[in-house]
């Protein structure tokens, strides 16, 4: 039976989320090995792997986004720790993005398989992650119940103590990445985390930590080059919440214990009610992207530009809150529909509000010169760039955990592959150096030095190489922004139907007088 669409339902009468073939492949027993958060250090895992994991993980991330914006980051409490909470729609994106904007290391809890596969599994153990075992893959028989129940109290007791030692963690109360453009039902395991790091904290005679709702905001999550903001909101104080001398005595002994239903009941509740206005919370994404085209008219009219992608999320925000109108509301969706089925979005709307922008000779010579220059380095590319897009649009095209999980498989390709293929590309390059001649090029100081000489000089190529290969990368980056304008530019052209229902939704909202 395909795990994924067996009809297993939970006690709320709730489908359970689609299983990946992995997540259903529970290896329990390896589970059990797991290396143990360490909370003496600075980081819970290899303090070396750490520095080069998080070093690695920002670079790619700005291959990745075309803008990143982060803001709230004063909202985070230095002198304790802290659970960010956040909603769930990117996959391995999300928990990265979080981690690597924040201020501080990170304990680390993820779904059990990410420990066990081949290569992933090496660099979460080294981060010393913790796995934890979902209602999914226990009521679809991925481990009794008591197994379920001992690693997860072993996992969320590691990520309790680390978030007391001051780390950072980072839990997603729904429990699974998912495709809905508002919360799905929040789960309980963030709220019994934090609370049971609160006991441990009173034990201590420590300040108690804070729970951080998170807004992440991607313009088109699964487009490579897309735009994120990282919205740190203000924290959730739980040191009014009482708590029992039984919980505070075991969590102080090592041992899990359950904190009361009552508080993780009301915590999930005002987590819920401060996390869901940090997403688009609409009920479709269609409505999401028919508010962002309101936002712009609306900013066209008071003569201001939506010019980063925090500023279109805040307005459309804004309007999402207001006083709306239903007529309006319909014609914006059919705006925003039209956009989409010309590639467009909000952005391409003219500065008058009143159709769309025109052709930019100025921006058609910029791209150019960019284009001639990234063509004079595509030898380059083809060797140490171009496996890696084959390679993620491979794996994120074929994938059986849905459209939030493609950007995943996009970003590890650029991860991993620059630890595997970019030495084989510059032994490559290596070769091609000591084995052609190339007309009007001496290469004789090397190829006649000494051995000792070759091979000291080609370790230090294959050493350095990340920093050029990186170079090549984000050019080429810079210069796929620059197609997608072009795109975006040639689309533009003789959309006449487009045009006449952006001036007939202009003219509307100025005949009601709201969203103006």
């Amino acid at each position: 039976m395909d795990a994924g669409n067996d009809a297993v339902i939970d006690h709320n009468k709730e489908l359970l989320p689609v299983l990946s073939k992995s997540a259903t492949k529970m290896k329990f027993e390896k589970l059990l090995d797991v290396p143990l958060p360490n909370f003496e250090g600075t980081t819970p895992g290899s303090a070396f792997w750490t520095a080069i994991a998080y070093y690695s993980l920002r670079k790619v991330l700005q291959n990745q986004f075309r803008s990143i914006e982060i803001s709230g980051l004063n909202n985070i409490p230095l002198a304790t720790g802290s659970l960010c909470a956040a909603w769930h729609t990117n996959g391995l994106l999300d928990p990265i993005s979080i981690m690597t904007t924040h201020p501080k290391k990170f304990v680390i809890g993820g779904r059990h398989d990410l420990l066990t596969r081949p290569i992933l599994g090496f660099w979460a153990r080294k981060l010393a992650t913790q796995p934890v075992v979902r209602k999914a893959e226990l009521l679809r028989g991925g481990c009794s119940e008591e197994q379920a129940k001992y690693l997860n109290g072993r996992s969320l007791l590691n990520l309790s103590t680390g978030i007391t030692h001051g780390f950072g963690c980072v839990l997603f109360p729904e429990g699974t990445s998912h495709s809905e453009s508002k919360l799905v039902r929040l789960r309980t395991g963030p709220m019994r985390t934090v609370l049971c790091s609160a006991a441990l904290s009173r034990h201590r005679g420590q300040k108690e930590p804070v729970i951080i709702p998170v807004g992440l905001h991607y313009r088109v999550r699964h487009l490579f080059r897309t735009d994120l903001w990282v919205e740190y909101s203000e924290p959730i104080d739980i040191s009014e919440i009482e708590l029992p001398a039984k919980l505070i005595e075991d969590v102080a002994e090592a041992k899990w214990s359950e904190p009361p239903v009552d508080a993780v009941v009301d915590l999930r509740d005002e987590v819920q009610r401060k996390l869901s206005p940090l997403t688009p919370q609409e009920n479709t994404w269609a409505d999401y992207r028919a508010t962002h085209v309101l936002a712009h008219l609306s900013a066209r009219a008071k003569g201001e530009k939506l010019d980063t992608w925090r500023k279109e999320v805040l307005a459309a925000r804004k309007i999402r809150d207001g006083k709306g109108d239903d007529t309006i509301k319909e014609q914006a969706l059919i705006v925003a529909n039209l956009l989409k089925r010309g590639g467009l979005d909000g952005r391409d709307i003219n500065h008058k509000g009143d159709g769309l922008r025109k052709f930019s000779i100025i921006y058609g010579i910029r791209g150019t010169i960019m284009l001639i220059f990234c063509l004079s380095m595509l030898p380059l590319f083809i060797i140490s760039g171009l496996p890696q897009v084959i390679l993620g649009r491979f794996l994120g095209d074929r994938t059986d955990e849905g459209l939030d999980a493609r950007t995943s498989y996009q970003f590890l390709a650029a991860l991993l592959g620059s630890v595997i293929i970019w030495p084989i590309a510059a032994v490559i390059l290596l070769s091609i150096f000591f084995l052609v001649e190339f007309p009007g090029v001496d290469v004789s100081l090397i190829t006649n030095a000494r051995i000792e000489v070759q091979v000291l000089s080609s370790l230090a190529f294959i050493i350095l190489s990340p920093i050029p290969f990186w170079l090549i990368g984000r050019t080429f980056s810079w210069t796929w922004d620059v197609y997608t304008d072009f795109k975006k530019s040639l689309n533009r052209i003789g959309k006449k139907e487009l045009s006449q229902q952006i001036l007939e939704l202009r003219e509307a909202m100025i005949a009601s007088g709201r969203y103006l």
